[in-house]
């Protein structure tokens, strides 16, 4: 006999072993308890959480002959031949593949039937959204009003694609996600009756990784049971081969990230590709991690919530103490991002490698929480002892802040004579240039003169403009470093004030008209 998958060896025969749905499977004894059984059933939720495995119940249910308070007996004639697909009574039908107005024709013309043995004529239609707007149409009449032995159970995984039309007729169930506790209790008793070892921390990421599916989950379980065909399944077992990442890594990639390291974090996710790991799953339990992480920060008992070792939220409630929340809630998005981006993408690791870089480099982007990110890095330096000041670009930036250390003191340079403040009046306008905005457009205003002891005077109306350098002393240095770097000597900057045109004629020389200044050019 061939091998039978876990997920079809173990489906459940009556509503005892149903898992998850409590709710509906309530509902539904009791409806059948007190004979008052709906001629229409909608059953909706996300994959693998037991839609068609219900309805399947609830047809044995409806026509066995000796029901039980769990569930059908299993062992009566037509039990055994609904079981075995046999039975003229419950029909199944795939709306993905037979979904056109004919089909549904066929179903009308059969209804008028009733049943050889048994009480109920049971249809059940899955993924019915998939049926054609024809095809719904044809329905509609024959599921308002269908003969009394007839009843209609639609099953989808998309129930707002349904025309309206057909959800005002069906009594709506809508199946829950099964929870992480379920499922690893479901796969522990199955493990035990195949009589098969496994670690209950590899069951409860099997159980994580199926998002709520039950069906998904045992695939994952036979997946993994198979590979290591044999031998203790452990969680490293598991890892290996769901292609995914251990915590602790996501831990030091983490902590490369607030370091803004970005070598540490491709050397690191370097090593995850050479192990084989599965990328588009890294993607996903590394955004699950983000979000266990702002969960830590946002209350100290969500333990419960938190589907993790004690060893592991203990290093988690240590890093939530490093970051801000601002910072994860950007990391969130950008991982969120890249998941959409990389299940279909043929360059996924240049995909990982650039959102890591967005996350160090919070420059790269021009959105509000990456601005943030980018005042809190300016303040860390501050506090680092590096003082920001407006001009060249930083090593491997852009112009705008650059960093000047009193740990690293420019080279001591000879100091300027009067020929070289002259060469500097001649190329005043491409040496206002070199800097940024306000400071260029300040120059540009300014008039030039010599002052004593060869310092150039830069004479300016009393304002804003001369505010600018009198009142921070930085901008003053920065313009300094500027004109140092452009004639090679220590120039001295004077900054003077004047409340008119006429002032400046009466007490200084005007040196761009005694010496040949360059013309700039205009973009």
């Amino acid at each position: 006999m061939s091998y039978t998958a876990l997920y079809r060896k173990f489906r459940p025969d009556s509503f005892v072993d149903v898992k998850g749905q409590e709710h509906i499977v309530t509902t539904l004894r009791n409806q059948l308890n007190a004979n008052r059984i709906g001629h229409a059933y909608l059953f909706t939720g996300t994959r693998g959480t037991g839609k068609t495995t219900i309805a399947k119940i609830f047809a044995k249910m409806v026509n066995c002959e000796n029901p039980t308070e769990d569930g059908p007996c299993g062992e009566c004639r037509i039990c055994k031949a609904i079981a075995a697909g046999a039975s003229m009574n419950v029909i199944e039908i795939d709306a993905a593949s037979n979904n056109g107005v004919d089909n549904i024709r066929e179903i009308v013309e059969e209804v008028s039937y009733s049943p050889a043995e048994g009480k109920y004529k049971v249809y059940i239609i899955d993924e019915v959204h998939m049926l054609s707007i024809g095809a719904f149409n044809a329905l509609l009449k024959t599921l308002e009003e269908p003969p009394s032995y007839v009843i209609f159970i639609l099953a989808t995984t998309e129930v707002h694609k349904l025309p309206i039309t057909i959800l005002s007729r069906c009594q709506r169930y809508d199946f829950k996600r099964i929870t992480i506790d379920t499922i690893a209790a479901r796969m522990q008793e199955l493990v035990d009756a195949e009589g098969v070892q496994v670690e209950e921390k590899a069951l409860r990421y099997i159980a994580k990784t199926a998002d709520g599916s039950m069906r998904d989950a045992l695939s994952l379980l036979d997946q993994c049971i198979a590979f290591h065909l044999g031998k203790e399944l452990t969680y490293d077992k598991v890892l290996d081969v769901l292609g995914a990442v251990d915590t602790e890594v996501f831990s030091r990639l983490l902590r490369h990230v607030l370091d803004r390291d970005v070598t540490g974090c491709v050397t690191l996710l370097e090593e995850i590709v050479m192990q084989g790991r599965e990328l588009t799953q890294f993607v996903t339990d590394f955004a699950w991690y983000l979000r266990n992480l702002m969960l830590v920060q946002s209350s100290d008992n969500l333990e419960d919530v938190i589907d993790m070792s004690s060893d592991n939220l203990a290093r988690l409630k240590e890093e939530a103490q490093m970051i801000e929340m601002d910072r994860i809630v950007r990391y969130i998005r950008i991982f969120s991002e890249l998941s959409g981006q990389i299940r279909y993408a043929s360059q996924k690791r240049i995909l990982v490698e650039i959102a890591l870089i967005k996350l160090c480099k919070p420059d790269m982007e021009t959105t509000p929480d990456s601005l943030i990110d980018r005042i809190r890095q300016v303040e860390d330096k501050v506090e680092n002892g590096v003082v920001m000041v407006q001009g060249t670009a930083p090593e491997g930036g852009t112009t705008g802040a650059a960093p000047v250390s009193s740990a690293a003191p420019r080279p001591q340079l000879p100091k300027a004579i009067p020929d070289d403040i002259k060469a500097i009046v001649a190329k005043w306008p491409s040496i206002c240039g070199n800097a940024d905005n306000p400071m260029r457009m300040y120059m540009k205003m300014a008039r030039l003169s010599l002052g004593a002891d060869n310092t150039l005077q830069m004479v300016m109306e009393d304002g804003p403009a001369s505010d600018y350098f009198n009142r921070h002393p930085e901008n003053k240095q920065q313009l300094e470093y500027i004109l140092a770097d452009f004639a090679g000597k220590e120039v001295a900057v004077s900054i003077q004030t004047v409340n008119s045109e006429r002032e400046f004629e009466d007490h200084y020389v005007d040196l761009s008209h005694v010496i040949h200044m360059e013309i700039e050019e205009e973009d």
